[in-house]
């Protein structure tokens, strides 16, 4: 039986409820790492750095389809709260129908700015036509890598989150097999796994979307609207935190890059791109529970009903926190293991690679309260306050301390920097969760 957005929600709902937005964003992460790990010991560690330098910019023109998937399913979610059902879907219409024209433009601006950004970061020859022969393939698909990111939080709303979990699965082992095939049997090097992945976001965004345009039993289906400008602009504002984390995050990840190419030269990239991966799979956890219980809290703010969401707040900070000390611990436990995973193949890379994930995995005591502070201000539709505390720690904190810590630190201030930036965005974060909590009446 369905859980309903409206019930009482014990640690065991809540944690039935957001399992499937868990570990869907888990399995994309794993099907990634997949991709990584093929590419890294069947193409080779120049191959790898070319996908580690390409993802961020790809993450960029992604972003669009995050805002639109928090701010949008905020609104609905609190719009279905509010008792308006017919409004839900003339909304939820009218986002889907705008982002795949934007999703289209996205794509093409995309494909013009990968030539500069790469003459920007001063890639050699060899590692740029690795850039070009993977970034070309890849980049024109953005229209479905957004629908991918932006159905999952409407299949939750529509309170289908396994549905969400099975079609992110189908287009994760489709990725993975394609991967084998086009990599390992036919030789198709780079494009092979430029096309595997494209292949796999096809499914991820268009198998939801033809299940919303057709008859369902949800209460949420794609038909008639209008346009209807206030609408977007609060979509777009409401999940403004979303788009500027994931800008500023990707421009940081560049900077990263920057760095590490005039430190370490392209082994430090490749050692940059194993800790990404690690970092992507346990981020998952957090990013995944956020999403599953945004929906939750956007409906009972609807509907006005403050102790269900004083009782999300508390076990969500909760839950949240001994997730970050596991997580911390079985990194530094673990992290030679992980690292021997892409690059066996190479001790120095691997005693880099090993020695960056056990420094930078401090940060996990503390980042997922952060993220989680972002979508629960976009989960109450205060778009600005998500949008202060994303920008702040992506872009303002993280954007400085990697420009200025390795000047003092050398390498060492590369790996360091992310716990420097979650202990002061989680003064914001708590900031905010103070003075704000009379308005929302959260605790």
């Amino acid at each position: 039986m369905n859980i309903q957005l409206a019930e009482h929600f014990t640690y065991q709902k809540l944690l039935r409820f957001t399992a499937p937005s868990i570990l869907m964003i888990i399995f994309t992460s794993v099907y990634c790492i997949v991709d990584g790990w093929v590419v890294s010991n069947f193409i080779g560690a120049t191959a790898f750095a070319a996908i580690s330098i390409i993802a961020p910019f790809s993450m960029i023109l992604g972003t669009f389809g995050f805002m639109i998937s928090s701010g949008g399913c905020a609104l609905v979610a609190k719009t279905l709260g509010e008792q308006s059902k017919r409004k839900a879907n003339v909304i939820f219409s009218l986002i889907i129908y705008s982002t795949i024209i934007i999703g289209i433009f996205i794509g093409l601006c995309g494909v013009l700015l990968l030539k500069p950004l790469l003459v920007f970061l001063g890639t050699d020859n060899n590692l740029t036509q690795n850039c070009l022969t993977y970034g070309y393939i890849i980049i024109p698909a953005i229209p479905f890598f957004i629908l991918q990111v932006l159905f999952p939080g409407f299949l939750i709303t529509a309170e289908r989150p396994k549905l969400g979990l099975f079609i992110t699965v189908s287009a994760g082992i489709t990725n993975a097999v394609l991967d084998v095939i086009f990599i390992i049997f036919l030789h198709k090097g780079l494009a092979g796994a430029a096309w595997a992945t494209t292949i796999g976001q096809a499914i991820g965004g268009l198998v939801p979307l033809i299940y919303f345009i057709f008859p369902n039993k949800t209460s949420l289906r794609l038909g008639k609207t209008k346009f209807n400008i206030k609408v977007l602009i609060k979509t777009y504002t409401n999940g403004l935190s979303e788009f500027l984390g994931g800008i500023s995050g990707s421009i940081v990840g560049t900077l990263y890059n920057y760095q590490l190419i005039k430190i370490m030269g392209e082994s430090g990239v490749v050692a940059l791109g194993i800790i990404g991966y690690v970092n992507f799979i346990f981020l998952a956890i957090f990013l995944g529970y956020n999403q599953g219980s945004a929906p939750i809290i956007s409906y009972h703010f609807g509907a006005k009903n403050y102790k269900e969401l004083q009782n999300l707040f508390k076990k969500s900070l909760f839950l949240i926190a001994m997730t970050g000390c596991l997580l911390f611990m079985f990194a530094e436990l673990h992290a030679k293991s992980l690292a021997n995973m892409f690059v066996s193949y190479d001790s120095n890379l691997l005693d880099v690679s090993t020695h960056g994930l056990r420094v930078y995995s401090i940060s996990f005591l503390l980042v997922g309260i952060n993220l989680y502070a972002s979508s629960f201000f976009t989960a109450l539709n205060n778009g600005v306050v998500s949008a202060i505390i994303s920008t702040l720690r992506t872009f303002v904190f993280e954007g400085l301390c990697i420009m200025v810590l390795p000047i003092y630190f050398g390498i060492n201030g590369v790996w360091s920097a992310i716990i420097v930036v979650e202990v002061l965005s989680l003064l914001v974060s708590c900031f905010y969760f103070i003075t704000l909590r009379k308005k929302y009446k959260y605790y």
